[in-house]
């Protein structure tokens, strides 16, 4: 148990080290992520070192939930690669400690780390949520700072839009300015024309002082008074150089936090329970009252007398009664304000209703929005152990360290749950998915992930074993393997050229008895390739006795021999007869047609292939032979 402790304590601190070397990457990478998101807002608006300081620790605080899990991943995975190709956990291994074990130390920091995340999220996250909100709307209501462009209108300052030919750099001056001006209404506009200026802002960053040189001012001048007339007045002025004062507010303002009250990320698990049982009882008492009122204008039945009702009663008993033909007794007149009454009715309905609809829904995107909250708090933080069940294996299966192989599978892993968890979430927001259905996709996909490596890596199980995944591309796809035969420096035994002379010699004339008999050229047999199977044990003879010439013929000192041993085809003996093993897998392929056709076609491609394989053969053999005899008579 001593040892066992001290193994916690050594892996411990090595994925310590690492966990926090990561962390500060992972909050790095994301804090980068959500400034380009954000970099509008913040690039000339003249915002001063204090603000950016105070912006960056809020978005650090808030992004410090979803760096802990990739920070736990990478670590994981690193940590075990490690020790995995500095052969640590085969020691760990042969020591009789099992992988579990080895996890032991690492599953209670994560476990730790899972509730402090927890934590976070519920106290500190809340309240950099909506520090960090509110700077961005005051930040995207700041006036900018002046960064005129050329060629274009700018609608930066308020109340005017300015275009600028060229712009001077070094002086600061400005050519071929032309300015609109709306200060008011339509009348009041002004357009001002200038062939040169300079904008300047005043000390305490609430003005802007425009000089201008060289230009026209054109005005309107309708005054009230004569809002009746078609006549519109106008001022026109020339001028050499004219000062113009415009507002513009400098400075950075916060905004109150009223407009935050609805952001449920800005709120902790109690504030949620609370608000989502306000929100619940303000929304259904106001569908309550409009159900009351529906009731009582759309619905209401009308007060009628007791004649009406036996008169209506008649009618309807007669069933001679017709509504067309009511209508069509009526005078145009009546007949065009019936249906203009009617039309009026349904379009003020639906007017209604629409309005009616755009409260109830944005009711119901708050409710939502507020329980996604509260079941994404603690989905991100049980990311963190799912996480390291994913990490720490897949490192004690791939056993290699460094920052190379562990950060590329780390970034897929977490692209995947990226792009599962940010579906899943706006679907389930969007009201398209069930809420639990949507926070639950990234978990539900990962969790399965998380036990089957976990299960591959405590049984020593193949995963990335990249010639197994190349073996079967291989298969699937009918690709050639080349035979590697080369001359021996060292034989300790000369193969027997006699043998293997009649041995060849036989094989010549099997592979013209099997060609005669099976007609490769010609396509297969559906009944008997799907249903009547029969094994091919000729082909595999041959090549069995095949295998064994070139094995004993590979000791051989002459060159000519082992070149052209490498030359033999590696044959294919069982993919030209069925598609598969069994025999109901092959009834199933048949059935499905397109499925069947292409395994049809391909094996019949495998017929073909064996076909120039033989003849290949009989090719090498002559030669062989020949050489042989050859080597016989010296």
């Amino acid at each position: 148990m001593f040892r066992i402790k001290k193994l916690d304590i050594f892996i411990a601190k090595q994925f310590g080290l690492l966990f926090i070397g990561t962390f500060f990457i992972c909050q790095f990478v994301l804090m980068m992520q959500f400034l380009w998101r954000y970099i509008d807002e913040l690039i000339g608006k003249g915002l001063s070192m204090e603000v950016l300081a105070e912006f960056f620790w809020h978005m650090g605080l808030m992004l410090v939930p979803q760096a802990l899990p990739l920070a736990i991943l990478l670590s994981s995975l690193i940590t075990f690669g490690n020790m995995g190709e500095s052969s640590e956990l085969t020691a760990i291994k042969a020591a009789g400690i099992s992988l579990m074990q080895a996890f032991r130390s690492l599953i209670f920091i994560s476990v730790l780390i899972c509730f402090t995340s927890l934590y976070f999220q519920n106290t500190v996250g809340p309240n950099a949520n909506k520090q960090l909100g509110l700077m961005l709307m005051s930040m995207k209501q700041k006036s900018p700072e002046l960064e005129i462009p050329e060629g274009i209108f700018y609608d930066g300052i308020p109340n005017s839009n300015l275009y600028v030919q060229k712009k001077d750099l070094n002086t600061g001056k400005l050519y071929g300015i032309m300015i609109y001006r709306m200060t008011g209404s339509y009348e009041d506009q002004a357009i001002i024309l200038a062939d040169s200026g300079m904008l300047q802002s005043t000390a305490e960053k609430k003005h802007l002082l425009l000089s201008l040189w060289s230009g026209e001012w054109f005005e309107n001048m309708k005054a009230q008074e004569m809002a009746g007339s078609a006549a519109v007045p106008y001022r026109r002025e020339t001028f050499t150089a004219k000062r113009i004062l415009l507002d513009y507010d400098g400075d950075f303002n916060m905004g109150d936090g009223s407009s935050m009250s609805n952001n449920a990320s800005a709120k902790s698990f109690s504030k949620i329970r609370h608000d989502l049982d306000s929100l619940k009882e303000q929304y259904d008492s106001i569908g309550r009252m409009y159900y009351n009122e529906d009731q009582r204008m759309a619905y209401a039945l009308p007060k009628v007398s007791v004649k009406d009702s036996l008169r209506s009663l008649g009618l309807v008993a007669t069933n001679t009664y017709n509504v067309d033909s009511a209508f069509s007794q009526l005078t145009p007149d009546r007949r065009r304000a019936a249906v203009g009454y009617a039309l009026q009715q349904v379009k003020q309905r639906a007017s209604d209703l629409d309005f009616k609809q755009m409260i109830t829904s944005d009711g119901d995107r708050l409710i939502r929005q507020h329980k996604i909250e509260w079941v994404r708090k603690i989905t991100l933080a049980l990311t963190c152990l799912i996480f390291f069940f994913i990490g720490a294996p897949l490192g004690a299966i791939i056993r290699k360290g460094g920052l190379g192989l562990p950060v590329l599978i780390s970034v897929l892993v977490f692209i995947v749950y990226y792009i599962l968890d940010n579906s899943g979430y706006r679907m389930a927001r969007g009201g398209m998915w069930a809420i639990w259905f949507g926070n639950a996709l990234a978990p539900a996909v990962l969790v399965p992930m998380a036990v089957f490596f976990t299960y591959k890596a405590t049984n020593d199980s193949v995963v990335f074993n990249v010639d197994l995944y190349t073996d079967i591309f291989r298969r699937f796809f009918g690709l050639r393997v080349k035979r590697p035969i080369y001359r021996k420096e060292v034989v300790i035994n000369d193969p027997d050229y006699a043998a293997d002379l009649e041995r060849l010699e036989c094989i010549t004339n099997e592979i013209d008895l099997y060609s005669q008999s099976h007609r490769l050229k010609h396509a297969p047999n559906w009944i008997k390739v799907f249903f009547r199977y029969e094994p091919d044990h000729k082909i595999e003879a041959i090549n069995e006795e095949l295998e064994t010439v070139i094995e004993d013929l590979s000791n051989s000192r002459d060159r000519t021999i082992v070149n052209h041993l490498s030359a033999y085809p590696i044959m294919s003996v069982k993919a030209h007869t069925r598609p598969f093993e069994r025999r109901w897998l092959n009834i199933v392929s048949a059935v499905i047609v397109p499925f069947g056709l292409v395994l049809y076609l391909r094996m019949w491609r495998y017929r073909l292939r064996l076909w120039r394989d033989l003849r290949t053969v009989k090719a090498e053999n002559d030669i062989i032979i020949g050489r042989i005899k050859a080597l016989a008579n010296q």
